[in-house]
């Protein structure tokens, strides 16, 4: 996400955490199964939800 210049966050179980921080997302510690919601904002943001949901659902290359 870092290559966008809109924020991009990252909701799950009430927090919102940057996704553009992968220390953050680790200690989110969102398991497999979690429900999340990605929201960017700003001028890219289309591209940036694009390519973090198709991350998301290949199951980030796992």
């Amino acid at each position: 996400m870092g290559k966008y210049g809109c924020d991009v966050v990252i909701k799950h179980n009430g927090k919102d955490v940057n996704a553009k921080s992968l220390m953050n997302i680790i200690a989110a510690c969102i398991k497999c199964g979690n429900e999340i919601e990605i929201v960017a904002d700003g001028a890219d943001e289309q591209a940036a939800l694009d390519e973090a949901v198709k991350m998301v659902e290949s199951g980030f290359g796992e």
